[in-house]
């Protein structure tokens, strides 16, 4: 019942809710990407959602598109702005996926959409991440977050997909805004972003 029907309810009335509200944060910072990253304030990439359904997540820009003399792009850590690393710490550049919940392609709570790439690379107990929709924050997220392996994020996140219900959920939800206001667990350390996933 709560999976099914309370939970979508939920979440588009929380987005809509959110969206306003948010509204003025958002202007702001969109405003400030614009000038900082002339004129490219988000940034959309292909994830897989429910099913392992592919959409395109939105997201604010925190990088550059700098390219090394061949024309590769440089590392994260060279591409990432001061800017970029203040959005990240405060969550702000998460905003825009409130978007994707109004869409349907996401939730404000499950496991986290993550790369196409690392489809083939589950197994199949990691793969039931992906019987619900993906999630702004998740189980993962507020043990842990990008500062646990890989192994035990995909544990949290099949974990939470066994066990859905909306004491969980609000529990998720209060401890987001904690983590959030204590930008805690951002990145593992010496990291300024997530380390790829290169299969178990």
């Amino acid at each position: 019942m709560y999976r099914q029907f309370i939970k979508p309810l939920l979440d588009f009335v929380m987005a809509f809710l959110g969206f306003i509200l948010l509204s003025p944060i958002c202007i702001i910072v969109l405003i400030l990407l614009l000038i900082n990253n002339k004129g490219t304030p988000f940034f959309f990439q292909k994830r897989p959602g429910k099913n392992e359904k592919i959409f395109k997540v939105i997201k604010f820009k925190t990088m550059n598109d700098k390219r090394d003399e061949k024309g590769n792009l440089l590392s994260d850590a060279e591409r990432l702005t001061s800017m970029g690393k203040f959005i990240r710490k405060t969550s702000l550049d998460e905003l825009p996926q409130l978007m994707n919940v109004l869409k349907g392609d996401m939730s404000i709570i499950g496991p986290r959409p993550l790369l196409p790439k690392y489809l083939p690379l589950y197994n199949e107990e990691q793969k039931k991440r992906h019987e619900v929709k993906p999630g702004i924050t998740g189980w993962a997220q507020v043990n842990g977050r990008n500062a646990i392996s890989w192994q035990r994020k995909f544990e949290l996140d099949v974990w939470y997909v066994k066990n859905i219900n909306i004491k969980l959920d609000i529990e998720i939800l209060l401890k987001t805004i904690i983590k959030v206001i204590k930008s805690k667990d951002i990145n593992k350390e010496n990291q300024v972003t997530t380390t790829r996933f290169k299969g178990n």
